[in-house]
Parts: structure tokens; sequence; C-alpha cells
């Protein structure tokens, strides 16, 4: 309930990401995710529709961007990164222009590795899988 989008939302694409989390070992623990993704139409993978990186950050193919800021997070599968819900900020034309709410659901994968680094600076891409849906909040 508390990802859930705010009374009176229309919700403008239902969308798929698939792409990786990218952990850096700072010495003492995996540092925060940053997302590289691509989002399709669809589950299968048909349809790329934006790009998915840091900020975080969805870069449409019809022109605009739109950055979220995380407002809520729940974690209901404990092998899999959080579920989250953004207040977002669009940019320019296209499928995002008018997208001011995010939810990232039914997450698959993507947690920190569960063994620590070797070395400072090192790696870790973990694949993962999530619905995106983007609104326009009232």
């Amino acid at each position: 309930k508390k990802l859930a989008a705010p009374v009176g939302s229309v919700l403008l694409l239902h969308a798929f990401g698939i792409g990786v989390q990218i952990y850096h070992w700072d010495g003492t623990s995996w540092g925060p995710a940053t997302p590289a993704a691509t989002i399709y139409a669809d589950a299968g993978g048909e349809g790329e529709v934006a790009s998915h990186f840091a900020g975080p950050t969805w870069q449409s193919n019809s022109g605009g961007s739109v950055v979220g800021t995380v407002a809520n997070r729940c974690t209901p599968d404990a092998a899999s990164i959080a579920w989250l819900s953004l207040t977002a900020v669009a940019n320019g034309p296209g499928i995002f222009a008018t997208v001011n709410f995010i939810q990232r659901l039914n997450t698959v994968g993507g947690n920190a590795p569960s063994t620590p680094g070797s070395v400072i600076g090192q790696e870790a891409r973990i694949p993962y899988t999530a619905d995106y849906l983007f609104y326009r909040a009232p």
C-alpha cells in the first residue's frame, strides 16, 4: 500500500526492465547499486522503449527523460532488490513528458553479492528484471 500511486493517478506506461544492478566494492561493503537496463514494451524483451541508468534516469527512445527520487520501498522477496515508489521529474517530449510518479515492482534478482569483494573498486554486475509503471499523478 505504501508504494501505491497517488489517488487519481493515470497509468501512462507499464513496461519491463531487463538489465543489471552494478555494485562497487569499497573495501568494507558493496556500495549502492547503479542500474543499467533496457526498458521494453513487454516482458519478453520486445519493443525497446527506453534505457535506464544512474539517477535513477529513464531515457526514452521518443526523446525525453524522467529522473526519479525514491519515496518508499519494501522488500517482499529477500532474494531480490526492493520494490520502489519514486517521485519523478520529466524533461522533454515523448512518452515520459508528463510522468511524475514511478513504481518498480515484481523484481527478480539484482541483490549485491553475498561475498566480499577482493579489491577496492571491484565491480559486480548482477542481473535483474522488474516491472516499471509510469504515472501522471494529479
